[in-house]
């Protein structure tokens, strides 16, 4: 009991750490205090109410404009560099220490007096010269310890490349040959460094000069109304009021009254949805993996709607919003589904340009979506949920449209194009079916599909292995589907755990009278020995579903499917044969547990009725009707079903559907006659 506590107390605790950590996420991806909640790009329409400045504010120039601005100001830049003025000195002394064993005074006199005009000049690194040319600069100036000695013509400064080509220049008589070979390359460096610091000051004073704006917009003048398309200077003024609003100081305490207020209502739209899973769907309230989950896909798409918004200048209707009642429907159920689309539409209208529209469409959406996909169970019907999503953005933006603008002049055509890429994008449902069914160990109908195919791995090797046990399970499958349709119950999930409910069996197939030809080998074995043999394939075919990775609910099918009953005929046959002698119940017991879903109590009637019918000496409608009723009957009496959320009006529907079907199966056939053979032909034949 304690230990039972502590779990309760710690889902509990987790669940509200999940709750805690989706509030603060959506609260982060709303909108900021004093973020401007509109969009807009030139040449579009404006979406909203006629727009009118709440307070004075400046009209900024444009990023382009100031760009321009700052460019033509370069032009005027003089950049500072440091000069050198031993480097000169030093290059020198070293050419005519280094090459004094063999340097000629002509030589000598000639090469020093190069290299002093050229440092003269000013020599600077290639990649600096580069970047002043191309930024159009036309002079630097020139210090020396934080000293202005003059500025140099960008013309005319020299690289150590450029530098090394003059000094071969009106080289006079002087051999060519010779003067190179004094490495004169050597004695060629920079004696000009950019000064970074002081050059960026002065850029930046000058950028300084620059005016951020031009005019003023006062408090109640008309910006821009419903449906104007917007042009550059529209964008210019919109923009202006964007930097301003988001520039303004509000007061502390309004900001914080302005956060509790968005915080309290992300908490009451997300308690809502708690409220609703706590009054009517308690098994998925009561399961921290399902509430984690849901606020997964809740928490994801408003993420998705909110980023969307905020970082790009894309259309919202792109966005497949859809993903949602499909996903949660595909695991869950429609009611679930929709309620947790229309709290996610809302969360996400916060961050949407016109909530109303959006509000509006988005709630059909997820009426379409959870409408045209009941069962996920094939490729098409994905693809036919996409196509009638895109109708509906189609026709409700058409009609939406028509009825705010009266004209078909203002749609903006290009919207069906993106409705075409939203419905694209649900196709992309499978990948996150597929990822969510590993995350969180659900099942999908795609997965049961898959599995209820008897041309699977698993199934043809317990054809092969086991046929009388297979044909078993098929007939056990047929049964208990039919069964499931008439109470409303998965069929598909039944259908699926009745195929593998006995894979136990393919271990030791020949124990099992089903696929067995001749004598029994079991009829050898003491009675318990033998019981335990039969009992065993539930926990032989548990270990093999963890071979072949089977889902939970599948296993679920294996374990219960003889709940907690006797193996009846060797515990008869001990208490015929022993009366007096004392019996070990647990021997000839399975060890459960006992059924506790609709589906699972179905598969156990069907499993018994379907092998005690193949005992029958006569298939009459009295005993098939009567082995029915004592099989079941039998069943409710030992509690087989008290942990089933299953009626006894279930129970005798059920009841009906078995005879139906097994009368049909073991319907009496016509004998059809024998061609008598014509003696005489025969006789002519012979001769």
């Amino acid at each position: 009991m304690k230990h039972q506590l502590t779990q309760q107390s710690f889902a509990f605790i987790l669940k509200i750490a999940a709750f805690i950590c989706s509030v603060g996420i959506i609260f982060y991806l709303m909108p900021q205090t004093n973020n401007f909640s509109y969009s807009f790009e030139i040449g579009k329409p404006w979406q909203y109410d006629l727009l009118t400045a709440s307070f004075d504010f400046p009209i900024y120039k444009s990023a382009d404009e100031i760009k321009k601005e700052e460019d033509s100001l370069l032009r005027q830049f003089v950049p500072y560099f440091n000069i050198d003025k031993n480097c000169v000195k030093e290059q020198i002394k070293k050419f005519e220490v280094e090459n004094s064993n063999k340097l000629d005074n002509h030589t000598r006199l000639y090469v020093v007096k190069r290299l002093q005009e050229l440092y003269e000049k000013g020599i600077v690194a290639t990649k600096r010269l580069e970047e002043l040319q191309a930024d159009g600069v036309q002079k630097i100036a020139v210090i020396d310890n934080n000293v202005l000695i003059g500025e140099k013509n960008i013309e005319n400064l020299l690289t150590t490349k450029i530098a090394y080509n003059n000094i071969f220049q009106n080289a006079g008589d002087l051999d060519i040959k010779t003067l190179r070979s004094y490495n004169i390359n050597r004695y060629l460096s920079e004696n000009l460094f950019l000064d970074e610091e002081k050059s960026e000051q002065v850029k930046t004073e000058l950028f300084n000069t620059i005016s951020q704006t031009y005019g003023l917009v006062q408090a109640g003048e008309r910006i821009i109304d419903r449906g104007e398309i917007v042009d550059a200077n529209d964008y210019k003024i919109i923009n202006s009021l964007k930097i301003s609003t988001e520039k303004k100081h509000l007061s502390q305490q309004k900001v914080y009254l302005m956060n509790f207020g968005k915080i309290l209502t992300i908490i009451v739209l997300l308690a809502l949805f708690f409220l609703y899973l706590y009054l009517f769907r308690q098994k998925y309230y009561y399961s921290v993996k399902n509430i984690i989950f849901f606020l997964v896909v809740l928490v994801g798409t408003v993420s998705m709607a909110a980023c969307t918004v905020r970082y790009t200048s894309l259309s919202p209707y792109i966005l497949p919003f859809a993903l949602l009642p499909i996903i949660v429907r595909v695991f869950f159920d429609s009611r679930t589904a929709l309620f947790e689309h229309f709290i996610a539409i809302l969360l996400s209208s916060f961050v949407m340009p016109d909530p109303f529209q959006f509000i509006l469409i988005q709630i059909i959406i997820g009426m379409v979506a959870v409408s045209t996909l009941k069962d996920l169970t094939q490729r098409s019907q994905l693809l036919q949920t996409a196509l009638c999503i895109f109708a509906t953005y189609s026709l409700m933006y058409l009609a939406y449209s028509l009825m705010r603008e009266g004209s078909f002049d203002k749609l903006n055509w290009w919207n069906f194009a993106i409705f075409g890429v939203n419905g694209l994008l649900l196709l992309f449902a499978y990948g996150f079916i597929y990822i969510f069914e590993k995350l969180f160990g659900f099942l999908s109908s795609v997965t049961l599909v898959e599995l209820s195919n008897v041309n699977n791995k698993v199934m043809t090797e317990f054809s092969e292995k086991a046929p009388g046990t297979f044909q078993h399970s098929l007939q056990v499958s047929n049964l208990a589907t039919e069964a499931a349709k008439k109470i409303n119950a998965n069929t598909l999930l039944v259908r699926t755990g009745a195929l593998y409910h006995d894979i136990g069996k393919m271990t030791n197939p020949i124990l099992f009278v089903e696929n067995q030809v001749g004598t029994n080998p079991l009829m050898n074995l003491p009675f318990e020995d033998a019981a335990q043999v039969v009992i065993g394939h539930v926990a032989e075919g548990v270990r093999l579903s963890e071979k072949y990775n089977l889902p939970q609910q599948i296993v679920d099918f294996i374990k219960t499917h003889h709940g907690q009953s006797k193996a009846r005929f060797f515990y008869n046959s001990f208490k015929n044969q022993f009366p007096d002698k004392p019996i070990d119940e647990s021997k000839f017991t399975y060890p459960g547990p006992l059924p506790n879903t609709k589906e699972t109590a179905i598969l156990m009637m069907a499993d018994a009725v379907e092998a005690s019918s193949r005992s029958l000496k006569e298939h009459t409608e009295e005993e098939i009707d009567q082995l029915v009723d004592t099989i079941i009957n039998g069943q409710i009496a030992e509690g087989s079903f008290k942990n089933a959320p299953i009626t006894f009006k279930n129970i005798e529907t059920v009841k009906e559907v078995f005879k139906e079907k097994l009368k049909n199966i073991y319907h009496s056939r016509i004998s059809y006659p024998k061609l008598k053979q014509d003696t005489k032909n025969e006789k002519k034949e012979t001769l």
